[in-house]
């Protein structure tokens, strides 16, 4: 039986800190199913098939990761793939409250649902995607924090 894990999360861009999490997670999992997620109570830079396409630029190579988008509970998601455990990176200690309130409600939607928590190399911990579009939308120096080909859509984004 393959160990199976899903990353959720919006990747309003993926940031090195999500590429951390996900290399990290294959270390520990046989697969990773990245889920985008497409909420629509949230304003996003990019659609959800441009931000499945990023991810899936960047793991192009890797056949263990799978990257799919999704809308609604993150445990219909979970059903739908028949995966019940769920990756979450945590960067700081006031990630953890949250994080831990979403575990707790999922876990009572889905109760064979878990969540491994995976604390963030420490010179991502204070790296987040909000962060990073800041940044480049005032053509600030954002190679540290996103791979290159992520870089390069953020400047043609911001830059046109």
């Amino acid at each position: 039986m393959r160990r199976q894990a899903i990353y959720p999360g919006s990747f309003d861009p993926i940031t090195n800190g999500h590429c951390d999490i996900i290399q990290r997670a294959l270390m520990i999992f046989d697969e990773v199913y990245i889920g985008v997620i497409e909420n629509p109570d949230k304003k996003t830079l990019f659609s959800i098939e441009e931000r499945i396409q990023m991810v899936q630029a960047l793991f192009k190579d890797s056949a263990r990761v799978h990257v799919e988008g999704f809308e609604g509970l993150l445990v219909d998601f979970a059903k739908i793939k028949n995966i019940y455990t769920m990756i979450r990176g945590l960067r700081a200690v006031s990630d953890f409250d949250y994080e831990c309130q979403m575990s707790h409600i999922n876990r009572h939607l889905c109760p064979q649902l878990d969540t491994v928590f995976l604390m963030t190399d420490a010179k991502y911990s204070y790296l987040s995607s909000s962060l990073v579009k800041q940044v480049a939308r005032y053509r600030g120096n954002i190679s540290q924090f996103v791979p290159a080909s992520v870089e390069s859509v953020l400047k043609d984004r911001y830059y046109e």
